[in-house]
């Protein structure tokens, strides 16, 4: 799985057949603002034909309080608030445009989470999963909507989710809030992927120091963060023989691997230190995480997802259900979860989440001669392993393997 054979027409054809239409991005504003008006956030929208406009500076104030849980309406007095509080740190009319990266970065300031620069706002709330998707220039009435609604469920930085702090504080009532699902412990498929694609990345090694100096890689596969500092987990597979690896994230952001912490080539499981500091020398403050399975508990017929970078074109979900809780299989040294959620090449190393996006496995391989036959390896090794060992360089754990 570790080799990326689609040829190039295949891989533009898949590209575009990812983007979404306009249309259906307005329709996910109209549907963001529904929410954000059930909940008393909404503030001073208006009507739909402008939700493609730019949102003035004040009005973008407004919502940011009353996502706070201030009842503030007038834009005046909000601008004020925002910048008394720190979220805002431009002075600039309240009639004026604001951008995307300055309207996340606000957003971020105000749940907690420092070291956000107007500038790189956008990139830092993709990166820990605080938005759903990429957004550039001057903000839109739309795209403050769409980011206000996924940052629901988001937490606050020593806090309970955003959702359960408005709804504990009485600014919305909880059972509107449960008719919108937002306390629903299952997820589908799309909330998965809304709120924890960011905590998966593409692998890609390098056998030889020629390779690397060059950037081709030997090899391109998947890994997840599992600690805001960088341990992530992966398959063994993925990374043996390598002397060097870089995890590519959702942003596009290049972070070198630094040490294997933890490696076990017979349950094809491998623990990465991953580098908070970029190929770019851009510092990290923190990543997405996916958090583990204590308890697995599955059982056949229940729904998976999975999350990885098959083919090395991009993050991607499917969805399963569990065949097999306990398949022996020669080549690993614990019996695996077999599963009918869709991986390609390119997604070892990827997750297997159950339906409260939790990670119950490592996704691994595929019987060759089978349909929907997908194994995973469970994450048990990984909740035992040494998390705070030294680990070994990859090149020194190629020369011992």
């Amino acid at each position: 799985m570790k080799r990326r054979f689609l040829s190039l027409l295949c891989a533009l054809a898949l590209l575009l057949a990812a983007v979404p239409s306009a249309a259906a991005l307005e329709g996910e504003a109209r549907r963001a603002l529904e929410v954000l008006t059930v909940l008393n956030i909404a503030g001073n929208p208006p009507a739909d034909s402008a939700l493609k406009t730019a949102i003035p500076r004040g009005e973008a104030a407004v919502l940011l309080l009353r996502f706070s849980g201030s009842g503030v309406s007038q834009p005046d007095t909000a601008l004020s608030r925002a910048k008394a509080a720190g979220w805002l740190t431009r002075t600039v009319p309240q009639e004026g445009p604001i951008t995307a990266g300055e309207f996340c970065a606000a957003l971020l300031r105000l749940l907690g989470y420092e070291g956000a620069s107007d500038t790189d706002g956008t990139v830092y709330a993709r990166r820990i999963g605080l938005t759903a998707r990429d957004y550039e220039g001057n903000l839109t009435w739309g795209d403050a909507f769409q980011i206000l609604r996924d940052a629901l469920t988001f937490p606050y930085r020593d806090g309970p989710a955003v959702i359960q702090q408005l709804t504990g504080a009485g600014f919305c009532a909880r059972s509107d809030a449960e008719a919108l699902g937002l306390f629903d412990e299952e997820l589908t498929a799309r909330q998965t992927a809304d709120r924890h694609m960011s905590a998966v990345f593409c692998i890609r090694t390098y056998e030889t120091d020629l390779e690397y100096r060059m950037g081709v890689p030997s090899g391109e596969a998947s890994g997840f963060f599992i600690t805001s500092d960088g341990l992530a987990a992966t398959n063994y597979h993925t990374i043996e023989g390598a002397l060097y690896a870089t995890a590519t994230l959702v942003t596009g952001e290049v972070y070198p691997v630094e040490r294997v912490v933890y490696h076990d080539k017979g349950m094809d499981i491998a623990l990465l230190k991953i580098s908070q500091t970029s190929t770019d020398k851009a510092e990290a403050p923190a990543f997405a995480v996916l958090e583990l399975a204590e308890e697995a508990d599955l059982r056949p017929g229940d729904v998976v997802y999975t999350l990885g970078n098959p083919l090395g074109l991009g993050l991607a979900v499917s969805s399963g259900i569990v065949s097999d809780v306990d398949r022996v299989v020669d080549t690993y040294t614990l019996p695996c979860v077999m599963n009918t959620a869709d991986i390609s090449q390119g997604s070892s190393g990827g997750a297997l989440l159950n339906v409260y996006g939790h990670v119950v496995a490592v996704t691994s391989g595929a019987y060759t001669y089978g349909n929907n036959m997908y194994l995973a390896v469970p994450i048990a090794p990984v909740l035992e392993a040494d998390w705070t060992a030294q680990g070994q360089t990859l090149a020194e754990v190629a020369r011992a393997s």
